[in-house]
């Protein structure tokens, strides 16, 4: 089964302060509600990573590999997704505001013979509340982080 999920959010923060923060594997395991590990393994010829990830959704466990595909700081990430779970993570960082507009989109594929009329309006909910979450959480820590360097400057 095929999910797409996809959101976006203006964040208070500069373009720059929010790819790095997106760009350091472990942060988006700190931000990401069901992703329970992302450990870099390498910087790959692109500058992009190539990350070894944990996921549970319903109770599962699927884990595998990203490999940023494209990698444009500090306007966009798109990583494959090789393991249980396949597809592609886009991430866009666009001015906007004085600040970034951040937006995520997913395509992937859900593993195993589920049939698709009845787990797939659970899995689009599942999925649209988990990016509302993972973007409110980024907001919450580069917003954080610059108030933090406003503070020490003052």
């Amino acid at each position: 089964m095929t999910v797409h999920t996809s959101d976006d959010r203006w964040l208070d923060a500069p373009v720059e302060t929010v790819f790095a923060f997106m760009d350091e594997p472990s942060n988006q395991a700190a931000v990401t509600p069901s992703l329970t590990r992302a450990e870099r393994i390498e910087r790959l010829p692109n500058s992009g990573n190539r990350a070894a990830y944990e996921y549970r959704m319903f109770g599962l466990t699927f884990t595998g590999e990203v490999r940023a595909s494209t990698y444009e700081p500090p306007e966009r990430i798109v990583y494959n997704m090789d393991g249980d779970l396949t597809g592609r993570i886009a991430w866009r960082f666009e001015p906007e505001d004085g600040g970034t507009r951040l937006t995520y989109a997913a395509d992937y594929e859900v593993p195993g013979p589920l049939p698709e009329f009845l787990f797939a309006p659970g899995i689009r909910w599942y999925n649209r509340r988990e990016v509302r979450r993972l973007l409110a959480n980024v907001a919450e820590a580069v917003e954080g982080e610059e108030r933090a360097v406003a503070s020490s400057l003052s």
